[in-house]
C-alpha cells in the first residue's frame, strides 16, 4: 500500500541515471540517482561519481549548493586557494565537504579511477570558470 502526503511519497530509484542528464565538468562523470527528474527532488541531488585516473577538472564553483562526498574507492583531490595551489585529499572511507561559491579543481592524480558517492543542495549546479 502506498501512502502520499501533500501528493508526494517515498521513491526508490533502481540504479543512476546517464551522466548526460545532469551538469559536468572534465575528469568527473557525475549519474544522477535522486535529483528532481528521477524522484522528483527539490532541495538535493545524491549521485554516483567516477574521477577519471590522471585527470584534473576545470576551476569551477557551485553557486549556493553545498557539496559532500563519500569516497568508495581510490583517491580524489579538490584543489583550492590562490591559483588553486592548496588542495585536500581523500580516500576510501572519509567524507569531503565543499562550501557554497568555492572555487575549486577536483583531481584524480593517480593511475586508478576514483568512485564517491556525491550530495548536493540543492541541486548539482555546475558554474565552470574557464581554464
Amino acid at each position: 500500500m502506498s501512502t502520499s502526503v501533500g501528493g508526494k511519497q517515498v521513491k526508490v530509484v533502481h540504479g543512476t541515471q546517464a551522466a548526460s542528464t545532469t551538469a559536468q565538468t572534465r575528469g568527473m562523470e557525475r549519474q544522477p540517482g535522486i535529483d528532481g527528474n528521477t524522484a522528483g527532488a527539490s532541495k538535493i541531488w545524491l549521485g554516483n561519481v567516477i574521477c577519471a585516473p590522471n585527470t584534473m577538472g576545470p576551476p569551477h564553483h557551485h553557486g549556493e549548493a553545498e557539496t559532500a562526498a563519500y569516497v568508495v574507492k581510490g583517491r580524489i583531490r579538490v584543489y583550492f586557494g590562490e591559483d588553486f595551489k592548496e588542495y585536500e585529499e581523500a580516500g576510501p572511507g572519509d567524507f569531503i565537504f565543499v562550501p557554497a561559491h568555492i572555487p575549486h579543481i577536483e583531481g584524480n592524480p593517480y593511475d586508478e579511477p576514483a568512485e564517491a558517492v556525491l550530495s548536493r543542495g540543492p541541486d548539482n549546479i555546475v558554474i565552470n570558470l574557464g581554464e
